[in-house]
């Protein structure tokens, strides 16, 4: 069975047993979560599609921690006044294990 869940604005294909990497949860390692934004739910039987969500289910997961992304170079700079800037950022996410997706 696969679902299509959204996640912090986000939208997610999701199986049992799927690791995947979210926006920043703060909630801490080991903390149960569910999720009622089903957009899409499909397995042997057919495919309910939300309209604009799939009423009933929810998929059921796990926080396995916190991490942070690659970093990205933010660079400023004006021709010919000598102004630079160089900054970096590294982004915050949650990774979840998916546990369980019900109807």
């Amino acid at each position: 069975m696969i679902a299509v869940v959204e996640v912090a604005g986000r939208q997610y294909r999701v199986a049992q047993n799927d690791t995947i990497v979210v926006p920043t949860l703060h909630e801490k390692p080991g903390t149960k979560l569910q999720f009622q934004r089903i957009l899409l739910l499909s397995d042997d039987k057919g495919t309910a599609v939300g309209n604009p969500v799939v009423q009933g289910a929810r998929v059921e997961a796990t926080v396995v921690g916190s991490l942070r992304g690659d970093k990205v170079a933010v660079f400023k700079k004006k021709k010919r006044k000598g102004y630079r800037l160089k900054r970096g950022h590294r982004q915050d996410y949650t990774e979840i294990t998916i546990t369980n997706i019900a109807k």
